[in-house]
């Protein structure tokens, strides 16, 4: 976590000082805001993995001599065959449209959107993949 922490810190100082150089360079006030703003969400970051890693110890990422078997490799069950993800995006994506064209994509998006996450939900309750 050692290592995650640092990076964000250093995210911090790059961020920060890109601000400065970019008010300094074009005089844009929303752009330097919005860089000062992600120097100060990577401090935020930087300083809670920092303050965890001193609470929670030495993690098998922060040993360089560490193995892959050493780490919890119970991260729960992924299916590496659903098709579902896809198609909660794409009927996601059809709700948005809707804000934009019509109504009725928007209505058809969301009943889409939950018959998709009904999909996903009880994808292994009907039976074997079958390939």
């Amino acid at each position: 976590m050692k290592i995650g922490g640092s990076l964000f810190a250093l995210g911090s100082i790059l961020y920060t000082f890109l601000g400065v150089v970019y008010y300094f360079i074009s005089g844009d006030v929303i752009g330097t805001s919005l860089l000062g703003l992600t120097g100060g969400l990577a401090f935020l970051i930087a300083f809670y993995v920092l303050f965890t890693s001193k609470r929670v110890g030495a993690l098998p990422e922060d040993n360089e001599y560490a193995l892959i078997s050493d780490a919890d490799t119970d991260y729960g069950f992924f299916s590496p065959h659903s098709w579902w993800p896809f198609v909660i995006g794409a009927s996601t994506f059809v709700f948005i449209l809707g804000f934009a064209f019509a109504r009725w994509m928007m209505v058809f998006g969301l009943f889409a959107l939950m018959m998709a996450i009904y999909g996903l939900v009880f994808e292994y309750y009907r039976g074997e993949f079958v390939k």
